[in-house]
């Protein structure tokens, strides 16, 4: 896998969870996702539940963190069956890094983010 990294801040909007599944567009939409939090509350705590076995699917994700859900230190990963696809890691709400093999992916998150760079 390759991958990149941003600020999660660009300028006074604050990149989402939810803003990057939807940026994924078809290539997310048919992956089951499994969620691990360093932060614990209730929807971390759910997140985390529905991960569980063979995880969840991409609008049952997006459903539980849109509008607005800002997550510390989180990690979302993408399966396509039982390969891993996709890897978004949220870092202490300051930055992103994205890791697919899936070039497509990856070019899509770096012509739209202020301050993309190669991890």
């Amino acid at each position: 896998m390759k991958g990149l990294t941003f600020p999660a801040w660009q300028g006074p909007h604050y990149v989402t969870l939810a803003e990057l599944l939807v940026r994924l567009g078809s290539f997310g939409l048919r992956l089951r996702w499994r969620v691990e939090c360093d932060e614990k509350w209730d929807l971390t705590a759910e997140l985390e539940r529905r991960s569980a076995g063979d995880g969840m699917d991409t609008l049952t994700l997006l459903s539980l963190t849109t509008p607005g859900v800002q997550l510390i230190d989180a990690e979302a990963c993408g399966f396509a069956g039982d390969v891993l696809a996709v890897v978004l890691t949220e870092v202490d709400s300051s930055s992103w890094d994205i890791r697919t093999a899936d070039e497509h992916v990856l070019s899509e998150f770096r012509n739209h983010y202020q301050g993309a760079s190669a991890l």
